[in-house]
């Protein structure tokens, strides 16, 4: 690794170290070092990540601690190092990748603890292990704003930029995102060691995964007692929970490759990821997704596929296929178990009757039809319960078939005459997000933050926190969007 650069100056903060990871061997990793950036700054940072790694948040305002989190010193006890996997893109094996721009530091009070953007690896074939400052605010705050949402994801400690320059599509500003999650650990970490033919290895991940992770599959008398069986189905059960979640506050990831996906059923890896505005279930984020493959309503059938492939991967510990594909088939159960009951959350019903499908279906429908803001209609909705008045209009004005929509709200009406009303209102106001992080919000901050205002920036995370509250000297930012945001682009290099 004579390409790599010299360890530079440790900084000693007393933190409790515990190199886990770095326990497993060679195979798995190669340790190296951030290469350091000129004059950072900080961008954005985030209180409540830091408390959640157990860290005081003075760190966050600490100099010594900006150089460390931009590459640019050690941080005493830690061991930095790159992952190896493998994996799927757009549905074909991609053979090795790896950690090709995150270095894993090590983790804090069971937390991993990565920089994104801190250099080169040996794992980053023709790219240049940066990240750009665009990438790495959408990255900080779609991690925290998921978090506010409720839905399983990686976090964000926080930004730090400088001026050095990284080419993308066009020359642009360098920065670095720490980001924490319990593990990184992907499906292509098992199908790596799988493709190789390196049992031994596989198995030490599995049991890794297991220790550390998921106890309980020790335990678990199903599938013959067979541990990794066990594993196999609930990460099964965990992902279909994450994309029903995302189905139900319309988040489309953009690029649900195997590498991209949480061994823990965990939203990782934000790149060309958008919160819908007009709902349209075909819709794709990501322009360097010409096929389509991972438009809005594929993302559960495409998690499947995923969870396919993870399996393939562990037969060498399964042995007993009709196991494998028991424990996978849940998936056809768990998903939509779970999608009805957060769309039928979203109308105020605490449980899930059959009777409220039939609702569900159709106001999916009319949104779809009409190209309605998916966010702004369940907002008022919720304040049309809350209100019992002639709010009414507010929801109705947003659709063009208004006979449909009175007839769909005539029978969502018959239904909600059975429970309290102020109960259905409270549950759909705290399920109903005011706030999330649109384009072209994203890319307001963005254009500040070029021009070293880093306002927005934090403005945003104070609302994204909490987007359920009603934050009212932020009410245009749960507007409609203007007319340029449809025209904002996000690929795979965003």
């Amino acid at each position: 690794m004579s390409h790599l650069p010299p360890a530079p100056e440790a900084l000693d903060l007393d933190l409790p170290w515990n190199n886990r990871f770095a326990g497993l061997g060679d195979a798995f990793y190669a340790p190296l070092h951030p290469t350091p950036l000129p004059a950072p700054y900080w961008v954005g940072t985030s209180a409540s990540a830091a408390r959640w790694a157990g860290l005081d948040t003075a760190y966050l305002n600490h100099p010594d601690v900006l150089q460390a989190l931009t590459g640019n010193r050690l941080l005493a006890g830690s061991a930095p190092l790159a992952s190896v996997y493998s994996g799927h893109q757009f549905g074909q094996w991609a053979g090795q990748l790896g950690d090709g721009r995150a270095i894993l530091l090590g983790e804090l009070h069971g937390l991993e603890v990565q920089l994104k953007g801190a250099g080169l690896t040996p794992f980053s074939r023709m790219g240049d292990g940066r990240a750009v400052l665009r990438s790495s605010i959408r990255e900080f705050l779609a991690s925290e704003a998921m978090h506010g949402l409720g839905v399983p994801t990686s976090r964000a400690l926080c930004v730090t930029g400088s001026d050095a320059l990284v080419r993308r599509e066009e020359m642009e500003t360098a920065a670095v995102v720490t980001r924490l999650a319990p593990s990184f650990i992907r499906f292509g970490h098992f199908e790596h060691f799988c493709h190789h033919g390196l049992p031994d290895e596989l198995k030490t991940l599995a049991d890794f995964v297991i220790d550390h992770h998921y106890p309980d599959c020790r335990s678990d008398v199903r599938w013959n007692g067979n541990p990794y069986v066990s594993l196999l189905a609930v990460v099964t059960e965990r992902t279909a929970e994450m994309v029903a979640h995302w189905q139900a506050v319309g988040f489309c990831h953009g690029v649900m490759n195997t590498d991209n996906m949480s061994i823990l059923g965990l939203t990782i890896d934000y790149g060309p990821f958008q919160f819908m505005d007009a709902y349209d279930p075909g819709h794709i984020c990501n322009h360097s997704d010409t096929g389509g493959r991972y438009a809005f309503y594929k993302q559960p059938n495409v998690a499947y596929w995923n969870l396919f492939c993870l399996g393939q991967a562990m037969m060498p510990l399964i042995a007993e296929q009709e196991h494998a594909i028991a424990a996978l088939e849940t998936f056809k159960d768990i998903f939509p178990r779970a999608f009805v009951r957060r769309m039928a959350a979203k109308l105020g019903f605490s449980d899930v009757q059959e009777a409220h499908k039939p609702v569900i279906e159709g106001i999916l429908k009319l949104l779809a039809a009409d190209k309605v803001d998916f966010t702004i209609f369940w907002r008022r909705l919720s304040h049309w319960v809350r209100d019992e008045v002639s709010a009414a209009d507010s929801v109705r004005d947003l659709f063009l078939d208004r006979a449909g929509f009175d007839a769909w709200l005539l029978s969502y009406s018959e239904l909600l005459a059975h429970i309290p009303r102020a109960l259905a209102a409270d549950l759909m106001l705290k399920t109903n997000p005011k706030y999330v992080l649109r384009n072209h919000l994203g890319e307001q901050a963005i254009q500040a933050a070029r021009q070293k205002d880093f306002s927005m920036v934090a403005n945003l995370l104070k609302v994204l926190e909490t987007p359920y509250d009603e934050h009212p000297e932020f009410d245009a930012w749960a507007g409609f969007p203007p007319d340029w945001a449809s025209h904002i682009s996000i690929s795979c290099s965003s």
